[in-house]
């Protein structure tokens, strides 16, 4: 059985060093806009979970910035390993209440906007292994009053990064985005989508390399896409309406997210912070 721990190691130094580019990226448009916001950043350690086993470890760093373009963006890295509760191993890919072991590090960003022209946006990406070894993620688009330019440019940036490395990767992933971000209750999707992998596994060190370089493409799209659509919206003119639409439509990602985001009750299944865990509510939402 191959040890993973070091490839754990180097997925977490990419992660990591996304999250120092994308925040520096994300304080320079708030400074272009005239604001010092910065994020602020919060260390965290695992606990230890009820119906886990000895031996948990690891920890994350919260980072989280209030600023006039980003009314709220959060940016998590976290790296952590130990014993799934037995009564929650068997839904995790190659857990079960016998072997339950895992670990897990990754990168999760929720980024919900001032302007309510300019999109929300979420991303993740992750690698796991139990008695398997699998990349995840992907990246969604989630404008409360959508373009047409900017869907299509977001959409073009992530099927680059597809096209370079599987050629049905883009519309497999799309199509999986577009299904798992659905509010069944609302019957409505949450956004205008993106993609969205997972269980993309490693036998090997070569099919890891392969896997860790899609995940690494997937990061890099995101980068490069989405300043730019916030740089193209973020002066623009808006009206109580639009603000009212926004509102409305964080309750819906709010609603999304407490209730079928896989991502959010692995968190707090497996010991996670739970401010990192829940930065990705929005800091004001409505239900009508």
């Amino acid at each position: 059985m191959t040890d993973w721990t070091p490839f754990t190691a180097r997925a977490r130094d990419w992660f990591e060093s996304l999250r120092d580019r994308i925040c520096a990226e994300f304080e320079a448009i708030e400074r272009e806009a005239g604001s010092e916001a910065s994020f602020e950043y919060t260390p965290w350690q695992r606990a230890a979970v009820e119906g886990g086993e000895d031996g948990e470890t690891g920890g994350g760093t919260r980072g989280v910035m209030k600023g006039k373009v980003f009314e709220k963006v959060g940016v998590n890295v976290s790296t952590v390993a130990g014993g799934l509760a037995k009564d929650f191993a068997g839904t995790i890919h190659g857990a079960s209440s016998e072997q339950n072991a895992f670990s897990a590090t990754g990168i999760s960003l929720v980024a919900h906007m001032a302007n309510p022209h300019v999109p929300a946006v979420h991303m993740n990406t992750r690698f796991l292994t139990t008695t398997r070894a699998w990349f995840g993620g992907g990246a969604d688009l989630n404008p409360p009053l959508p373009y047409e330019d900017d869907t299509r440019e977001f959409h073009g940036e992530l099927k680059g990064a597809c096209d370079r490395h599987g050629p049905d990767y883009y519309e497999r992933y799309k199509a999986w985005a577009d299904e798992y971000f659905y509010i069944p209750h609302r019957k409505v999707h949450r956004g205008v989508g993106g993609i969205f992998y997972d269980h993309l596994e490693c036998t090997d060190e070569a099919e890891w390399e392969a896997n860790f370089a899609f995940t690494k493409a997937v990061g890099e799209a995101f980068l490069a896409v989405f300043p730019r659509l916030v740089r193209r919206r973020m002066g623009m003119a808006f009206t109580p309406e639009d603000k009212a639409r926004q509102l409305e439509w964080r309750g819906r990602y709010a609603e999304f997210n407490l209730v079928y985001d896989r991502g959010t009750l692995f968190g707090l299944r497996t010991g996670g912070n739970i401010d990192a865990i829940l930065m990705s509510l929005p800091p004001e939402a409505t239900w009508s």
